[in-house]
């Protein structure tokens, strides 16, 4: 709930020395530590403008010495922008931004193959003060759904996009999304928020901005491709299938078979066979209770042949098409060696970015395209939200935790304790 800044300006300077690793916390933070400092005149100005706190939810990557990384502390209520709006966020997906790529939103889960780059059970980085942690942010909020508390000051019934006070909504991801959450988020643009029907559980919907959407693309693009692959067929062998595999059993791959599922079979593309490559043992659990998927399980303890050598048995023979959510060069490396000559990988851009100069000549001996893959579209976004609101598409399985239970789910999810998808709930604002 909202409090006032001036009577609980001590509770909330204690609140923040709370953290050991002050250069963890957000910018957000470190102002408003520099703004309790001012003069008394120069906090009576401010608090004109800006004299109520709301809290934030911050869960960064731990540095030296610290084991806590999950942050709660208050940040000012900033106020409604004149052509946007301000939403009271009620469930936030947990998902990540690594800090060298600021516009870069991902989503994980207990069962996602990105979780072995994040979590401390794996060994893998070089620097010795942070052991099995890559580089990287955990930010609650990127995948929000709320209700609209208030709309800017030049919002009129002509240009509100039908939008009002008390809708409940989803926010598409944007370049200036605050990083860290708070109880109420500043939208800038009315075209950044999508409403959301009231059969959709706020739950439900606060998955699907990042990790749904981006899947979504990906199914998408990968039909492009399906249609292209099948027209070249037509005429000499119009009876062979089109053999999609899906790689990771994290809430993208969780999201991407369902997607692909329906839609291939709403738009009357019947010779598509799907397989999903598993990489931990719960993923494979889930993956073969969707119907018509065939799955086949990537255990890290067999030797890249035998995986290539089942992957392809399972799939009868040499795919066509690859989705890869793994995130190391290991995942797509043994992808192409499971693609015919002249398939298609997609990949998300966040991994393009590192792995395309790595394969580039690889993929060019083998007459394969690795094309990356961007978050997807608000329109798809808003396409998304009625195809889960009807029942179409089924989400991933997920669990709701109170936001003070932060710390506690990432590590269950970093255990991989937590089945499908992780949603925090945030209290009700008086």
């Amino acid at each position: 709930m909202p409090v006032d800044i001036w009577s609980q300006q001590h509770s909330l300077i204690g609140s923040m020395s709370v953290a050991t690793d002050t250069s963890s916390l957000s910018l957000k933070s470190l102002s408003l530590a520099s703004a309790l400092s001012e003069t008394d005149s120069e906090q009576k100005n401010s608090a004109q403008n800006m004299n109520k706190l709301c809290r934030q939810v911050s869960i960064e990557s731990p540095g030296p010495g610290v084991k806590n990384c999950v942050f709660n502390f208050f940040v000012p209520i900033e106020d409604t922008p004149a052509h946007g709006a301000r939403i009271k966020i009620v469930c936030a997906g947990a998902c990540y931004r690594r800090r060298d790529r600021a516009n870069s939103i991902t989503s994980v889960s207990s069962v996602s193959s990105e979780l072995s780059d994040y979590c401390p059970s794996v060994t893998s980085m070089s620097s010795p003060a942070h052991q099995g942690i890559r580089e990287g942010s955990f930010f609650p909020g990127f995948e929000v759904a709320g209700v609209i508390e208030s709309l800017g000051s030049e919002i009129t019934e002509a240009n509100n996009r039908g939008l009002r006070i008390g809708q409940r909504v989803i926010v598409y991801p944007f370049d200036e999304t605050p990083a860290g959450y708070a109880e109420l988020l500043v939208v800038p643009d009315l075209k950044h928020i999508v409403p959301i029907p009231d059969n959709l559980p706020m739950e439900e919907a606060a998955m699907l901005p990042t990790g749904a959407l981006l899947a979504m693309n990906a199914v998408f693009k990968a039909q492009s491709v399906v249609t292209q692959i099948l027209n070249q067929r037509a005429a000499t062998d119009p009876n062979k299938k089109c053999k999609i595999l899906i790689v990771g059993t994290g809430g993208l791959a969780l999201w991407a078979v369902r997607i692909a599922s329906y839609h291939f079979a709403s738009t009357g593309a019947h010779n598509v066979d799907i397989t999903v490559a598993s990489l931990r043992d719960e993923g494979f659990r889930l993956a073969t209770e969707i119907k018509n998927v065939s799955v086949v399980q990537w255990n890290e303890c067999l030797y890249e042949p035998q995986l290539i050598e089942r992957t392809k048995d399972v799939c009868g023979g040499a795919v066509d098409v690859v989705i890869d959510f793994g995130t190391t060069s290991r995942s797509l490396h043994r992808s192409m060696h499971c693609l015919s000559k002249g398939g298609v990988v997609l990949i998300s851009e966040e991994v393009a970015e590192k792995l395309l100069p790595k394969f580039s000549r690889l993929s060019n001996e083998y007459q394969q395209e690795i094309i990356p893959i961007s978050n997807g579209t608000a329109e798809q976004l808003e396409e998304l939200v009625q195809l889960v609101a009807n029942k179409k598409i089924e989400p991933p399985p997920y669990s709701v935790f109170p936001c003070e239970q932060a710390a506690e789910v990432i590590q269950k999810l970093c255990n991989s304790e937590i089945p499908g998808r992780a949603i925090l709930r945030f209290p009700e604002l008086e």
